[in-house]
């Protein structure tokens, strides 16, 4: 199998499902049962014609499995944590978001070396955390995997993912915290004079084009996360926004208009102030 190939097609699906007007919790309904089809897929892939090499085998489990297993993990806490989350009482729910950060602070204290690892992005242990061979020579790192499939994982492939997720959950809870603390406190954004007055259009055009160059916090942060933050800041109500992306791309002449315009715009500024 082409793991490559196969995580393009499970990223076009993954967007598809993020963009559509769902849920939060039909969103991750849909992808988990897309992530986990797309791990089973692997795991027969890998079943059936092994690895050739140490190198690819790391690989797979260090890049190529964690693309669908960390959404996995991620919209898994997102469902199980949307279920139980309070309906009415804003102190309770404030309560219950600072809990489950304080909760996942803790996690990232107790792996404290390993998560060291990945963000030095570091390689030496790689043979000994990616590979199969060495599967009992390390401790359980988490008591909710009470069994660890031998034919695919490895002593740190799942750690590896929840360190991933969980940035991404972490980031996903302040801002459902953000939106709380907003709702009953008056802050710089409730009093700014700041207002979007260019179209629809145009705003989603900048959401996109901020997410996709992964320039807020260095990718690792949900594109409705930037939405929300720029419809707040510039007090513009954006509606769909993955509807109005949809007729962006459908676009017949220049379907980046409003940028185009933008960077024009800043040029002959700027030539204009070398005359």
């Amino acid at each position: 199998m082409d793991f490559t190939l196969r995580n393009t097609i499970y990223t076009k699906e993954l967007e598809k499902i993020e963009q559509s007007s769902l849920s939060i919790l039909d969103t991750s309904r849909q992808i988990i049962i897309l992530s986990r089809n797309t791990l089973n897929d692997f795991k027969k892939a890998i079943i059936k014609t092994d690895f050739v090499s140490v190198p690819k085998e790391v690989e797979f489990f260090k890049h190529q499995k964690q693309t669908s297993l960390i959404q996995l993990i991620y919209y898994t806490e997102i469902r199980s944590f949307e279920l139980q989350f309070p309906k009415s009482n804003v102190q309770d729910q404030e309560k219950a978001l600072r809990k489950k950060l304080q909760k996942l602070n803790r996690f990232y204290l107790y792996n404290i070396d390993f998560n060291q690892y990945v963000e030095a992005k570091l390689y030496h242990f790689d043979k000994q955390y990616y590979t199969r061979g060495h599967l009992d020579s390390f401790s359980i790192s988490s008591s909710k995997f009470y069994f660890q499939d031998p034919d695919f994982s490895t002593p740190r492939d799942m750690l590896l993912g929840k360190i991933k997720a969980y940035k991404l959950f972490m980031n996903y809870l302040k801002l459902r915290l953000d939106k709380i603390k907003n709702r009953n406190s008056t802050n710089y954004v409730n009093n700014t004079n700041l207002k979007w007055t260019s179209s629809k259009s145009a705003l989603t055009e900048l959401i996109y084009a901020l997410y996709y160059n992964r320039v807020i916090n260095n990718g690792n942060v949900d594109i409705k996360e930037i939405a929300i933050a720029l419809q707040k800041v510039l007090q513009f109500d954006l509606g769909d926004f993955y509807k109005i992306f949809s007729e962006i791309k459908s676009r017949k002449i220049s379907r980046t208009k409003f940028l185009d315009d933008l960077s024009n715009g800043l040029l002959l500024q700027m030539d204009s102030a070398e005359e």
